[in-house]
């Protein structure tokens, strides 16, 4: 792959509509409002897990399918979704997803059995894919100066801080428990909000007339996602099943298969096609690095996210509201670092990023050790959740900044799609690795699941002081 970063890409940037660029707060409030929805469902089913197993009798690693099944497919599909909104537009590209998502929101609200919901999970994040990666492209297109870099910056705090908002709403809605629908709730809000949006975002988002015809790359896809799930399904399913050998043979062959996607890709290159991952975008000043980092923060993060949500509700007994309201400390520190950090002198952001994630390995090591004994959640552990939030909101929302901020509007499409699709692939991992630990260490005979938190907790910490590291590296 020699092809020069500074070659005219296929993908050419075409400018706003008139009409579009008088309004662009109108716009950043419907594309976000879109991102926010589909953040918001990679977690707030998390909360829901204990009502879910109950109505529906589902297993462990059938959880774990409903909450990762729909991340797989918005990784996955990424790349090839913002190709797609080259070629036949971001605006309607972002309707036909908004629109599959929505319908697919309704069908999981009504879903019969465990099979039928991990199912239109899958179909919700397919619909996620279509959208999510018009977003970024709209706002490289629509906004320029120091208006786009306040609007990457709300870009990337929606991007991570809805993980978060998305445990504490989906404790509302559960312990709300509207006309009876209890979990189903985290669905079905899903439903009035995208029809809304359906029928705001026609007049509202720019029409860009210039499309490209982007070719897909179908084998690089076709290996990445056989690739995911070879490494994923074996994570979740074996650890009930005692590890038997079907499941090493598939992380091997896992293995096997993210090395034959990088042949794959060059392959693909020779041919005179278009790689998911492209080396033109990979040289992009810090993408891999950032990417890197990202899949690794990710990883941590939604594995804390659904690792806690069974441990507060069937460990120590909460309520789905009082399991989602202490999420609200770290909720508020981390709003509050993504969005004010750029009032830190300039000269110190290289080193805030990983300082930011130390402070964050520090706090998640301290939660192991504070939970391991099976203690409630009191304020030590609130403020200790506080320091969490800022330790992530001084290190997600600003590496995403600067690193997108470098990349060429040529090349947005692609470099969202890689970015984003490591931030998804890094919850997929992070759910299915910390969440089978903590269910293996859980269902032993010899730790209590207070200690399997706490065992999982640090095991966190670690991988979060080793994406410091690699944030070093990329911030310089």
């Amino acid at each position: 792959m020699t092809q020069s970063l500074t070659q005219s890409p296929p993908a050419v940037a075409a400018p706003a509509s008139a009409s579009a660029t008088r309004r662009p707060l109108a716009v950043l409030a419907v594309i976000l409002l879109g991102q926010f929805m589909a953040v918001l469902d990679a977690s707030i089913v998390n909360v829901a897990i204990p009502a879910i197993r109950t109505s529906l009798h589902a297993s462990g690693s059938a959880l774990q399918l409903i909450v990762s099944g729909y991340v797989i497919a918005y990784a996955v599909l990424l790349v090839t979704g913002a190709r797609l909104g080259d070629r036949f537009g971001q605006r309607n590209m972002f309707l036909a997803g908004l629109g599959i998502f929505t319908v697919a929101s309704l069908i999981c609200g009504l879903a019969w059995n465990t099979e039928a919901l991990i199912v239109f999970r899958f179909l919700q994040g397919v619909g996620s894919a279509a959208m999510v990666p018009q977003v970024m492209t709209l706002i490289q297109r629509v906004f320029t100066g120091t208006t786009r870099a306040r609007a990457l910056s709300a870009y990337a705090a929606v991007i991570s801080g809805g993980m978060v908002v998305g445990q504490i709403v989906g404790g509302l809605i559960v312990s709300s428990d509207l006309a009876g629908t209890s979990w189903r709730g985290v669905f079905l809000v899903n439903v009035p909000i995208g029809l809304a949006l359906l029928a705001i975002a026609p007049r509202i988002l720019p029409a860009i007339t210039t499309r490209v015809n982007r070719k897909l790359d179908l084998p690089g896809l076709a290996v990445l996602t056989t690739a995911v799930l070879l490494l994923v399904l074996p994570l979740v399913l074996g650890h009930e099943q005692h590890w038997p050998v079907w499941s090493w043979i598939a992380l091997m062959c896992a293995a096997a298969g993210f090395a034959g996607f990088a042949v794959v890709e060059r392959w693909v290159h020779r041919r005179g096609g278009e790689p998911l991952f492209a080396d033109r975008v990979l040289r992009a000043p810090g993408l891999v690095l950032t990417a890197i980092t990202l899949l690794l923060v990710m990883c941590t993060f939604g594995g804390w996210l659904f690792v806690m949500a069974i441990h507060l509700q069937s460990t120590l007994g909460y309520s789905a509201l009082h399991a989602g309201l202490l999420f609200i400390p770290m909720g508020v520190a981390f709003a509050i670092a993504s969005m004010y950090w750029q009032r830190i002198p300039a000269r110190y952001h290289a080193i805030m990023i990983p300082a930011g994630l130390v402070l964050a390995a520090i706090t998640m090591v301290t939660m192991g050790l504070l939970l391991r004994d099976g203690r409630d959640l009191g304020p030590l552990e609130l403020t200790v959740f506080g320091f969490m939030g800022v330790g992530f909101g001084l290190s997600f929302s600003p590496l995403m900044s600067r690193t997108t901020a470098k990349i060429p509007v040529a090349l947005a499409a692609d470099a969202s799609g890689i970015l984003v699709t490591n931030v998804q692939l890094g919850v997929v991992i992070g759910i299915a690795s910390f969440g089978s630990v903590f269910l293996s260490l859980a269902g032993s005979t010899t730790l209590s699941a207070s200690h399997a938190v706490g065992v999982t907790a640090i095991a966190e910490g670690i991988t979060v002081l080793i994406a410091a590291g690699f944030a070093a590296r990329a911030a310089r």
